[in-house]
């Protein structure tokens, strides 16, 4: 931690703000491309009623992320700042840690989402029959970019060390369970036996030990 012009300055923290702002910042321009490219908003803007109401958790809970490690960073007063008990090792040097695999987590994102191309989309799209990936980052796990999402999300937690960051993290977790089970709800209507057999062999976050391969 460091003082500049009188106010505190945790590097660590300021390396997972600068990642989580260059995830989103990706997840923006993705998302402009696939609304010119289709004309449309669907893919864009949740179609169904669930996905709606997820938004309505979700648009907050991004702008927190991407706040909160700034506020961590820059101020030195609860319960924004870093706790003074994370400032000092050891735990220095494990938020050090998390927020190196923090860039990790964007680096291996960014090869997922180039993986899928024009596949990708935000929302699930109801009327469109999306290719169904199963190489490359999802050969064994259905939805890697969800898992870096939740590693990224714990590497801020271990950096930040607040609890409103902690709060922040928790909801994460359950809007990534509910919109991965919806959207393999939807997958199973529109792939049927392929997707069953690709579920048989995968994990949802993480590879699955003892799954039979394909």
């Amino acid at each position: 931690m460091e003082s500049v012009d009188g106010k505190m300055k945790d590097i660590s923290a300021l390396l997972v703000a600068a990642t989580v702002w260059a995830y989103w910042t990706r997840v923006g321009v993705m998302s402009y491309r696939l609304r010119r490219r289709t004309r449309r908003l669907a893919g864009v803007v949740p179609q169904q009623r669930l996905e709606q109401g997820m938004w309505l958790v979700w648009v907050p809970l991004v702008a927190l992320w991407m706040g909160l490690p700034l506020l961590a960073a820059l101020r030195d007063n609860a319960p924004w700042a870093v706790p003074a008990f994370a400032q000092e090792p050891p735990v220095l040097w494990l938020r050090w840690l998390a927020a190196g695999a923090a860039v990790v987590c964007l680096a291996l994102t960014l090869r997922c989402w180039s993986r899928m191309g024009a596949a990708w989309t935000m929302a699930v799209t109801p009327d469109r029959k999306t290719e169904l990936i199963t190489d490359g980052p999802f050969a064994r796990v259905r939805h890697p970019i969800y898992g870096y999402s939740l590693m990224l999300m714990a590497c801020s937690v271990v950096v930040v060390a607040t609890l409103p960051m902690l709060v922040v993290g928790l909801v994460h977790l359950g809007l990534m369970i509910v919109k991965a089970r919806n959207e393999e709800r939807h997958l199973l209507a529109v792939h049927g036996e392929a997707y069953a057999r690709y579920v048989e062999r995968t994990g949802r976050f993480m590879p699955r030990l003892g799954a039979p391969r394909e």
